[in-house]
């Protein structure tokens, strides 16, 4: 983790003076829009280090940092195409579509074809969310904000829906993992979106049955 002051928060990157030395950080999109530059800032950092380079990235929260880890866990993403996913989808939105294998929502993100999204639906499917250093796991509602890219708002209020109902069974006592396939099963039931409490109401005949 690095604390200091933002002195630049430019496209893709950031220099964060902390005690007297700049280091620069590659962020993504998110992390770059919570930075001002000549306020005081925490990151998350994750190291990579290369032959020829150490790169550090920097994350708004660990939630983040840890699911950039797991991300490049699947063969084919490296950490640009994670950055990009994390661009486009909250840790909560990225851990409901794998446990969907929806592979329409990663392929939004830039750089990330068809078949990379496919593989990282299917490998990701069925995982816990990362623990990241030092919490516990937890259902991470959908992000508030909202971009003006198509590619981002494309597709996105079903997958809202989706973790509305699985956020309002956790909140019910029902474990993650199982919301997570009771909703998705219901969900898989209608022709079109539902409303929010009939998605909850199959999704609980789907936990009884």
């Amino acid at each position: 983790m690095i604390s200091g002051v933002c002195l630049m928060a430019g496209t893709g990157e950031a220099i964060v003076d902390c005690s007297g030395v700049g280091y620069l950080l590659q962020c993504g999109s998110r992390t770059l829009a919570k930075l001002s530059e000549g306020e005081a800032t925490r990151l998350h950092v994750e190291t990579h280090v290369r032959e020829q380079a150490i790169t550090l990235f920097g994350f708004h929260s660990e939630e983040e940092r840890a699911w950039f880890v797991r991300l490049q866990s699947v063969q084919g993403v490296g950490p640009k195409a994670a950055l990009a996913i994390l661009d486009i989808l909250s840790p909560g939105e990225i851990l409901s579509a794998a446990s969907l294998e929806d592979k329409t929502a990663f392929s939004r993100a830039s750089g990330v074809g068809p078949k990379l999204a496919t593989r990282i639906a299917t490998e990701l499917s069925g995982k816990p969310a990362p623990t990241g250093r030092g919490f516990q796991p937890a259902f991470t509602a959908p992000s508030g904000e909202t971009g003006t890219e198509s590619s981002r708002n494309e597709g996105l209020s079903d997958m809202g829906l989706r973790n509305d109902a699985v956020s309002a069974l956790v909140n019910l006592g029902i474990g993650q993992s199982d919301a997570l396939r009771a909703v998705a099963q219901a969900y898989a039931s209608f022709d079109d979106d539902p409303n929010i409490d009939t998605l909850i109401r199959v999704a609980l005949k789907e936990l009884g049955s």
